[in-house]
């Protein structure tokens, strides 16, 4: 049988603060910090994965790409990966897009599915209608 101790959520700052005058404590202080910022993290990194997965869905393709996709938006929108992960999962449970990620969506799926045919999405001379010079 496991047992769990549920601490108080204060409690490591209790404990930091009672030795923070030492070494001891400044190191206790420094993995609190660290701690929390693995929480961040991880907490980041499951909505990121739940925002994959609804891109697999959405644009059927495998788990790689769909996360090149999610990062593609965050570069073009110049945002944090877990923020355009939240965007996604919100407009999932219907709140709309803003319009600067409705665009890098866009723009994303339609680098996706160029690649997925095996040609740059960039249209060529053919795709816009002009003539090659000769």
């Amino acid at each position: 049988m496991q047992r769990t101790t549920m601490l108080p959520e204060n409690w490591w700052d209790l404990r930091a603060e009672a030795v923070a005058g030492n070494a001891a404590g400044q190191d206790v202080v420094a993995l609190r910090a660290e701690n929390d910022q693995l929480r961040r993290a991880l907490a980041g990194r499951a909505v990121i994965d739940q925002a994959c997965g609804m891109v697999m869905v959405l644009a059927p393709c495998r788990r790689g790409p769909a996360r090149n996709l999610l990062v593609d938006m965050a570069r073009q929108c110049n945002t944090k990966l877990p923020d355009v992960a939240v965007a996604v999962v919100a407009a999932w449970e219907g709140e709309p897009l803003s319009r600067p990620m409705q665009r890098a969506l866009r723009h994303a799926l339609r680098r996706l599915y160029a690649e997925d045919r095996g040609c740059d999405s960039r249209p060529t001379d053919e795709t816009s209608g002009s003539r090659p010079a000769m």
